[in-house]
Formats: C-alpha cells, sequence, structure tokens
C-alpha cells in the first residue's frame, strides 16, 4: 500500500526512542495516522507541529496497518499562530475537534475550510469568525448539522435570530420572543447565503451557539467534553472585545 497526499497535523506522539505517530487530517484520506521514523529529531520537529501544512507520502505493507509516513513541510502555520495566544488556544482547539472525525473517512469540503482558517491565523479581525463557520461545518461533517435556512414555526426566511437547542432549526424574531430565554442566538454571519458584517457580541454567540451543539451531540454521548483550548481562545476573545469596546 503506497500514497501521496497533503494534509494537516493534528497531533504527534512519541513512539520509541526517535520515531513519533503523527495524527493528520488529509485531503482525500481523511483523519490518518503514521509512524515517522525519526520524528523526533531536531530536524523533524518544526515540522511536526500541530497545524502545519504538509505533504505526505504514506507507505504500509496492508492497508489497515499503521503504516510509515514521510512529511515534508509545504507551510508553517503553527509558527504563526504561537506569536499570538488567542490564535494558538483557537488553532489547538481546532486540532482537538478535528480528532472527533472519523479515522480514513475523506471529508474534503472541511479539510478546504480548514486550510482557508489556518491562512489567517494572522489576522485577528478575521479568524474568530472563520473558526466559528469552521465549527458549524465540523458539526455537519459529523451528521449533526444546523438547519438555518427557515423559521422551524413558520417556514419564513427572514428575521431569523434564534436557534432551538432541542432541533438545531432556526427560529424568527417574532416566533421566538415568548421563549428567548430558553434559545440559542443567532449571528446573521451564520446565516447562510447572506453578506452581513461580524457584530459586537456575535463570536460568542456563535461560539455559544457551535459549542451547545458539539457538547450535546457529538462529545457528551462519548463522555468527552470541549477542549481546555477552546475555553482558554474564549477567555482571550473575550479580553480582545473588551479592549476594543473600551477604545
Amino acid at each position: 500500500m503506497n500514497w501521496s497526499d497533503e494534509g494537516i497535523v493534528l497531533s504527534v506522539r512519541p513512539h520509541g526512542e526517535t520515531a513519533s505517530v503523527v495524527e493528520l487530517l488529509t485531503r482525500t484520506h481523511g483523519r490518518h495516522l503514521g509512524l515517522v521514523h525519526g520524528g523526533r529529531s531536531r530536524k523533524a520537529r518544526p515540522v511536526l507541529q500541530i497545524g502545519n501544512h504538509v505533504a505526505i507520502t504514506w507507505k504500509a505493507r496492508l492497508a489497515d496497518h499503521l503504516g510509515h509516513m514521510q512529511v515534508e513541510l509545504i507551510r508553517g502555520y503553527a509558527a504563526i499562530a504561537m506569536e499570538d495566544a488567542a490564535a494558538l488556544s483557537g488553532l489547538t482547539s481546532l486540532a482537538a475537534m478535528a480528532r472527533l472525525l472519523p479515522e480514513r473517512d475523506p471529508h474534503p469540503n472541511l479539510y478546504e475550510v480548514t486550510l482557508f482558517v489556518l491562512a489567517y491565523l494572522d489576522d485577528a479581525s478575521v479568524w474568530p469568525a472563520l473558526l466559528v463557520r469552521w465549527e458549524l461545518a465540523l458539526l455537519g461533517e459529523l451528521g449533526f448539522g444546523l438547519d438555518l435556512t427557515e423559521c422551524a414555526s413558520t417556514g419564513a426566511n427572514d428575521g431569523l435570530i434564534y436557534v432551538s437547542p432541542k432541533s438545531g432549526r432556526a427560529v424568527s424574531a417574532s416566533a421566538g420572543e415568548p421563549y428567548r430565554d430558553r434559545l440559542l442566538s443567532l449571528p446573521a454571519f451564520l446565516l447562510p447565503g447572506r453578506r452581513a458584517s461580524v457584530a459586537p457580541g456575535d463570536i460568542e454567540a456563535g461560539l455559544a451557539l457551535t459549542g451547545h451543539f458539539l457538547e450535546t451531540r457529538v462529545l457528551q454521548p462519548r463522555g468527552e467534553g470541549l477542549p481546555e483550548a477552546r475555553a482558554r481562545m474564549l477567555t482571550y476573545l473575550g479580553r480582545m472585545d473588551e479592549a476594543l469596546r473600551a477604545t
């Protein structure tokens, strides 16, 4: 068995004295693991950093074996994220949640969205909103996509400002008013097919929305919780938002 692909490093763990087991989200082979000989060397360590975009060659005697990988750097997103604590936490959270995908199950659309998020890690005005969209896309890839196209109660597609925490469907302002305390906020920038700027509080509302469904539909049934890195990211983003409001 032998294939070449490209991927994003999700995790690295030591194996033996010099090797590493590397987990990647690949373009055409899904979430995939492989053994990298010399993965703990000075030359390899800068390449095998979470979030880095790499070229891969994978070989194994049988398809279900761990196999051996050769990895070459395409772009070092990890170094970009390390310059900002919020971006680093966001990247770490993204990598941790990408590991929820079934192993070796291709998700090419999510892969492209992931690369798009990584490309903006150096722009704090852009990547948080992209990360919210990424989490929304992840829910869809896992089979728990939200229906934000029309109101669950009236069928109308305007005035959508809430999401039902039970059904995952959008709710209009008029239909949701009596239940507003029990509904989740729906930021306008997440509405499909519409262009809306990100307003103050939208990132927090978006992450609360995606976080609710990731927890209740994906993580809790597995006995898991949201990554600690995500909580750190929320703290950093909250401080950034407070600083902007103060100016």
